[in-house]
């Protein structure tokens, strides 16, 4: 009885023994793991923040457009960044809503890159499809003069002499009618090729209708040189048939631009310069007046 007394004392004290040190290891164990995620997460953050992860010069920003990399000049320009920046600590959708706030910018899309480390722009221009002529003075190249309207069976006003634009005063439009300004895309895209098409009148009269009019002009092929929205009762063309009058251009907009596409075996007719224009504000009923 004694014997099983001390050995039931023995195993007792064993397993108690058995019990602390699985413990202990289980402490031990678990100060490891605390102190290893501890050193990893201090060198991530060290990693993170340390000099390898920093902009320092705009040579590590690349900003394209299709397949054409900007030049540095171009892209500090549109950024205006301020250097050393983490690259953790910037903000990829902050500077790309900061980029598409430029009126030749319409989207930007922002990247960061780790090897090496910088940032991958990715920007869609705008694309001016017409220049606008705000400030005019008179041009006599482009004008009907007084004696050509003095006969009776002109309906239709003349055209206004057009006039030529001051540097200062010329802005460009895309397609979606999205104004761009002169010297903005100029010092973007310096080489970039100027839109032929020609747009008078301020912006804020005919903003509401320039998409249906130019989409208009481009669905049917239409050579149009020159829009005049100046009075926006009677739009002007000016075209290789020589001057349309369109009259207000949300009225029968399609059939008035059809009937124009009609008219154009009109070339073979008349002579360069013989047409003084051409009335389409009643498309059923064209008139073109011709030189006496």
């Amino acid at each position: 009885m004694t014997d099983m007394l001390s050995v039931s004392r023995r195993d007792l004290l064993k397993r108690r023994q058995k019990l602390r040190r699985h413990r202990q290891m289980r402490i031990l164990t678990g100060v490891w793991r605390i102190l290893a995620t501890s050193s990893i997460a201090g060198g991530m953050f060290w990693i993170i923040l340390g000099p390898v992860w920093v902009i320092t010069t705009p040579g590590q920003i690349l900003m394209r457009s299709g397949n054409q990399l900007l030049p540095q000049k171009t892209v500090q320009r549109l950024l205006q960044f301020s250097y050393p920046q983490s690259l953790w600590r910037i903000k990829p959708a902050a500077i790309a809503q900061s980029l598409e706030r430029q009126p030749i910018i319409a989207q930007a899309i922002v990247n960061r890159r780790l090897f090496p480390p910088g940032l991958n722009i990715e920007i869609q221009e705008r694309l001016p499809v017409a220049m606008i002529q705000l400030s005019l003075k008179a041009n006599a190249t482009n004008c009907v003069s007084n004696s050509q309207v003095s006969s009776k069976k002109v309906t239709s006003p003349a055209i206004p002499c057009s006039q030529s634009p001051k540097g200062d005063d010329i802005n460009l439009i895309d397609a979606s009618g999205n104004l761009i300004p002169w010297e903005k895309y100029t010092a973007f895209n310096p080489q970039g090729k100027l839109p032929a098409l020609k747009v008078l009148g301020s912006p804020e009269q005919y903003r509401p209708y320039w998409v249906p009019v130019y989409q208009a002009i481009q669905d049917n092929s239409l050579n149009v040189m020159e829009i005049d929205f100046r009075d926006p009762t009677n739009v002007i063309f000016k075209t290789e048939l020589g001057t349309v009058h369109l009259g207000i251009p949300v009225v029968q907009l399609d059939q008035k631009i059809q009937r124009l596409r009609e008219m154009g075996n009109l070339k073979a007719k008349f002579k360069s310069g013989e047409i003084v224009y051409i009335d389409l504000q009643s498309p059923d009923y064209p008139l073109v007046q011709l030189h006496q």
